[in-house]
């Protein structure tokens, strides 16, 4: 069937004159996952993951993914034309590279340009100026062909009441035109999902587990266009919102909304996250101020409320995260569990907390050596019983009303060999030492990330991934700008200076591929510490509260200062979480806490 796809686009492309077609993972706004509607790369390839880039051929089919998905893109590549090149690899060229390497003088690259930013779509141009071809981006060739295409998404919308966010949509959309008006910006045009719903205080779940609202939305110093759906739209969020003066239009509206912008004016928008087909229609008489969007640092900067609220988010999950891990070490061997049904067991207690609005994303429970494959789910073809031996590393969350929340926790099931035992020390130390610094204002990720890696580098070894991402609040589990890695790369800067309110995850990790893996993860949230001669000092706070398996760890590889922060932490997740648990796990979890 794959292959059938191919050819019948290729027809396609025969009849435009295009010589290759580019087909990404993005939806229209750039979205980390997206809509059944958008799954066009998943839709002419066959594989699922979150990421990866298509290129269709007069002659070749290719896929580009990254080092999470190399194993499960085999498999679903096998039997079809669709080529695996694995990005990162050596001698393994990148998308561009490829286009370069392989379009002849004067060919031309068709795309839909809804679904590539105007930052890619400017390399691409650059691209084929040399070859003295063209492009076509206008071109949705796989709608085309796709005959049973999901309709546009289109969830109820809700408000969040401003006792959730502690700032009223009013006061957010007058802090993004404080910062037009610095800009000398006319006209700001905002197409990123989750900056749309933080800046409205919507939600809606257009996207799996992200609750967001399909939208585009431009913004004057007097008016705000909101242009989605507005069936969607019940009628008292719509009397709210205009009485914000944010008035909805209809969704594709924003194309000719661009086209008609006037002459002279200045917009506000930032390239890298705005579809190029949008751009491309704003006529030349309008200026654009290429900048990163003011949302995005508003949103990344939790308001007290929400950082309040967030703590009561993670006593409820943590109190489900500690039921479910009692559950599995009382249970396993004994009664037949696998990691699809040990999600469902841990979904089941996420859904008796209150405000529990679903997952935050799917669950990643990894027995074995699936814990080696970097964001594995498991899958009904996957599925693997869990044994009373080894390691479970469990990596989920949730969506509640008080916050979104994201946490690992690697669980001993039985029998461990002590070189795991190493590792699992050495990941929790890295992870408590960083979840402990104490940093002058003005630092970033770049600068902290040591922290973490540091008792792996002793050892020799490392994990091939960041250290930590910033999370929403009741919004997408990865945010920007702020994070956690040793390096800059094209794709993560990681030099965000942390500010007070911003919450990341930290999450070291250690792989050994075919055998086991290991990571901790808990959020953690930047809150001032003392001021002196050298300036504001700045600190981490836990929110995560949940035990790691004592089982694994050796507190003689620990510094008395690291037994100390496990201790206290400790201590801390027992007082909060166990007034919530029946007699039987509060025994437990105070064996499972206990001092080291």
């Amino acid at each position: 069937m794959i292959d059938e796809r191919i050819e019948a686009l290729r027809a396609r492309m025969a009849e435009n004159k295009v010589d290759a077609y580019l087909v990404p993972t993005d939806d229209f706004h750039g979205s980390e996952y997206v809509g059944e509607y958008f799954k066009c790369r998943q839709f002419i390839t066959g594989f699922t993951g979150s990421a990866g880039t298509a290129v269709i051929t007069r002659d070749m089919a290719g896929l580009w993914t990254d080092g999470r998905y190399f194993i499960q893109a085999a498999e679903q590549l096998s039997g079809s034309q669709v080529q695996l090149f694995k990005m990162g690899e050596p001698q393994v060229p990148t998308v561009h590279e490829y286009l370069k390497q392989c379009l002849g003088e004067g060919a031309c690259l068709g795309y839909d340009g809804r679904t590539v930013s105007d930052g890619e779509a400017a390399e691409l141009a650059a691209l084929m100026n040399e070859k003295h071809g063209v492009i076509q981006g206008g071109l949705d060739l796989i709608g085309d062909i796709w005959t049973d295409r999901p309709a546009l998404p289109a969830e109820p919308v809700f408000a969040l009441d401003e006792k959730w966010t502690g700032e009223s949509r009013s006061e957010r959309i007058a802090r993004v035109r404080g910062v037009m008006k610095e800009k000398g910006a006319d006209i700001f045009v905002l197409t990123s999902l989750d900056d749309i719903a933080w800046m409205l205080n919507i939600r809606g779940g257009d996207i799996h587990c992200n609750p967001v609202v399909l939208s585009y939305l431009v913004m004057d110093q007097n008016d705000v266009t909101l242009f989605a759906n507005e069936k969607a739209f019940p009628d008292d969020v719509k009397r709210a919102l205009c009485a914000d003066g944010v008035h909805l239009k209809p969704y594709d509206l924003i194309y000719t909304y661009a086209s008609e912008i006037p002459s002279g004016c200045k917009v506000l928008l930032c390239r890298r996250k705005v579809n190029s087909l949008l751009t491309s229609l704003i006529p030349e008489g309008v200026t654009i101020l290429d900048e990163e969007n003011p949302t995005t640092l508003f949103k990344a900067v939790k308001t007290p409320t929400e950082v309040e609220n967030e703590r009561t988010a993670h006593i409820r999950d943590g109190v489900a995260l500690t039921k479910f891990i009692y559950w599995l070490k009382k249970n396993v061997g004994k009664i037949p569990m696998t990691e699809l049904s040990a999600g469902e067991k841990l979904l089941s207690l996420r859904q008796e907390q209150e405000h529990f609005m679903g997952n935050s994303f799917d669950a990643i429970i990894s027995y074995g050596p699936h814990a080696a494959i970097n964001h594995y789910s498991p899958t009904p073809q996957t599925d693997i019983p869990i044994e009373a031996k080894g390691l479970l590393l469990a990596d989920t969350g949730g969506q509640y009303l008080e916050g979104t929340t994201d946490v690992t926790r690697t669980i001993v099931m039985g029998p461990v060999s002590e070189e795991q035992k190493l590792y699992f020390t050495a990941v929790l130390r890295g992870m408590l030492n960083l979840a402990a610094a104490k940093f002058r204002y003005g630092a970033s990720g770049l600068n902290l990330d040591y922290l973490a890696r540091g008792p792996l580098w002793e050892l020799g070894k490392d994990f091939n991934h960041g250290t930590g991402h910033g999370v929403g609040y009741f919004l997408n589990v990865h945010e920007g700008p702020n994070s956690f890695h040793w390096k800059k790369t094209a794709t993560r800067r990681a030099d965000t200076v942390f500010e007070e309110g911003m919450i990341t995850s930290d999450e070291p990790g250690y792989y050994v591929e075919g055998a086991y893996g290991i990571r901790h993860e808990n959020l953690i949230v930047c809150v001032k510490d003392e001021e002196t001669e050298f300036g504001q000092f700045m600190r981490f706070e836990h929110l995560t509260m949940a035990p790691f398996d004592l089982d694994a760890v050796v507190p003689e590889q620990m510094t008395a200062r690291e037994r100390e922060l496990l201790n206290a932490y400790h201590k801390e997740v027992y007082e909060k979480i166990a007034p919530h648990l029946d007699e039987e796990e509060r025994l437990w979890l105070h064996e499972a806490t206990r001092a080291i």
